[in-house]
């Protein structure tokens, strides 16, 4: 544990706020990009460490949450064909589209399946040469590789009968789309640490340049997220903007080569839609041509889709940094992880889920009895 702990010492998170209140001499918003530091945020209080004026907002670095309704639809659509074997990660089982989730297909006769790697699927592919296994490849830079890997596996082994549904979003273009929001308050950002692990951090370069605010790429523990807030504070109080690397224990400026080149081989980059956020230009991945065969969307021909998005959820607001879950007039009431309005409420980095998970919706009462309860207890409050 001596890795770990020494990134969660009282102590130096101490130290670290200490400066931090020292250095904010005017108020800041500062926006950490990545669920899994939202979550890391709230689980251990960070924010709650930070001098008053200096606010953190939270970003739509969720994949789960920012994967559109419309390609869940599509894979509700292609899942409840009798010859498929729809293959995904747990946590977009009970995402909400239109009409249900996969959990409930699965329910009804539906043939979803919960894999632990997109490899998985491939072998189930191999193992059922009569039936089609479609594998749903959502996420941001970080899961890319990895559903790379499937596709190029599957073509030359000629898996014919395997195929993907590609919703992978990318962080450089949000960013961007969230500076040209009309009302943004974000002036800097807590970089996505495993992302950059992947791509490196060139991209984020040229942000800085085009925009001007600071960027910190920053890892997940409780001292990597305050020696980020540390030092993204002091870019904006000296005037600077740079990108910094909080997390170089894992992230190099060029990223992760041979990565890089099976994600250049397979895929290619194309307009995507983000669930709250609307169209980006150039903010996903698609399959080259030289990979159609293994286009799930393609292949089934699910591209004219109806949705029909819930009216009271503000989760597209929130993904922007506008507002913060508890500002929601469902939040902890008729939106809760058993009863989800929307998929920042579903997914393990949504920051709906972490604001529930960690009792920001519980009176003083509550919250003492929340204490009590172990971790595991706490979403099921």
């Amino acid at each position: 544990m001596k890795f770990l702990d020494e990134y969660r010492d009282a102590d130096a998170a101490k130290t670290l706020s200490e400066a931090i209140a020292r250095t904010a001499t005017r108020p800041w918003t500062i926006m950490e990009v990545c669920g899994g530091q939202t979550h890391s945020i709230v689980k251990h209080g960070v924010d709650r460490l930070l001098p008053d004026g200096l606010e953190l907002v939270h970003g739509p670095g969720c994949p789960v949450c920012v994967t559109s309704l419309e390609m869940i639809d599509r894979a509700h659509a292609i899942a409840s064909r009798p010859n498929v074997i729809f293959c995904s990660f747990g946590d977009m089982l009970r995402v909400p589209g239109s009409h249900g989730d996969l959990l409930q297909l699965k329910a009804q006769g539906s043939d979803v399946r919960v894999v632990y790697s997109p490899l998985d699927a491939v072998s189930l592919a191999a193992a059922n040469p009569l039936r089609q296994v479609v594998f749903f490849a959502i996420g941001f830079e970080t899961t890319a590789p990895a559903n790379a890997m499937a596709v190029w596996q599957a073509k030359r082994r000629g898996l014919r009968n395997f195929s993907v549904l590609v919703s992978h979003v990318l962080v450089p273009p949000a960013m961007a789309a969230i500076l040209d929001t009309p009302g943004n308050r974000v002036q800097g950002f807590l970089g996505p640490g495993h992302v950059c692990t992947v791509m490196g951090y060139t991209e984020y370069e040229t942000l800085v340049q085009r925009y001007r605010v600071p960027i910190v790429i920053t890892g997940f523990e409780p001292i990597d997220l305050l020696e980020g807030i540390l030092r993204t504070v002091q870019q904006l109080e000296a005037g600077r903007a740079e990108v910094e690397n909080q997390y170089a224990r894992a992230v190099q400026r060029e990223g992760n080569s041979a990565a890089l080149k099976l994600l250049d081989e397979v895929f290619e980059v194309c307009d995507r839609k983000w669930r709250g956020i609307g169209s980006i230009p150039r903010s996903g991945y698609k399959l080259r041509h030289e990979y159609f065969d293994h286009d799930a969307e393609r292949n089934f021909a699910v591209d004219q889709i109806e949705t029909q998005e819930s009216s009271v959820c503000i989760s597209g607001q929130i993904l922007r940094g506008l507002k913060k879950p508890h500002e929601c007039p469902a939040f902890g009431k008729d939106c809760t992880p058993r009863n989800p309005l929307g998929a920042t409420m579903v997914s393990s980095e949504g920051a709906c889920a972490a604001y529930y998970a960690y009792g920001r919706h519980l009176n003083a009462t509550d919250l003492s009895v929340l204490r009590r309860l172990s971790e595991a207890e706490r979403v099921h409050v």
